[in-house]
């Protein structure tokens, strides 16, 4: 970990992320993204790769490195866990820094927006419970959003960004803007296998192989 105290660290979220790409490294780690916002809670740590996926999610293989994070953290935010943990090989891993520039140019201005808007709120949203369900969200978007389906990175990303927020500011009703996203993929979810399903039993009937 870096060797300063993050707890007297009193720079907002969207001036960590615009300080990150400055730096002269061409290549950052997630090491380095871990260390930056370890100790600001998963939260600011959802936001953030939430983020990324969206920002730069297009860009192919990326999704797989930004994405990876996301699923540890929700299973360790499930099982209530104080700190991230990531694998050492897994802390290697590495984007160019221009590319994270110009993503992160695209969505500080909707941060600062956001951030100026939003305070605590909701307390219940917040809880322990609400984190450790927040957590079993996360897993099940997050194996969504690695998944190699063009454009598939967009909606899980904007929900875990949208969980990280909340949890971030203590906001519930962020909070709960998530949960309505999950609503909707779930009901996304089954009107595409009921469609499906009907179109498999028809083909079926039709062929007489029902």
């Amino acid at each position: 970990m870096p060797d300063y105290d993050y707890q007297s660290d009193i720079r907002s979220f969207s001036q960590v992320i615009e300080d990150i790409g400055r730096k002269d490294d061409p290549r950052l780690y997630l090491g380095e993204l871990v260390d930056a916002f370890g100790e600001r809670g998963f939260g600011a740590l959802m936001l953030f790769f939430g983020l990324l996926n969206i920002a730069i999610g297009i860009i192919p293989g990326t999704t797989t490195v930004l994405g990876a994070p996301l699923l540890l953290m929700g299973l360790q935010l499930a099982t209530r866990a104080d700190q991230l943990w990531l694998p050492r090989w897994a802390m290697k891993r590495w984007i160019e820094r221009k590319t994270y520039r110009e993503g992160v140019e695209k969505v500080l201005p909707r941060v600062r927006m956001v951030e100026r808007l939003s305070r605590p709120r909701l307390h219940v949203m917040t809880s322990e419970l609400s984190e450790m369900l927040i957590g079993v969200a996360t897993v099940a978007l997050a194996c969504i959003l690695v998944l190699p389906i063009w454009g598939g990175n967009l909606v899980p990303a904007l929900i875990i960004s949208t969980f990280g927020f909340g949890l971030m500011q203590r906001d519930g009703l962020v909070v709960l803007l998530g949960w309505l996203g999950v609503a909707g993929v779930g009901l996304f979810i089954w009107l595409a296998w009921e469609l499906v399903s009907a179109a498999v039993s028809s083909f079926f009937q039709a062929t007489g192989l029902g």
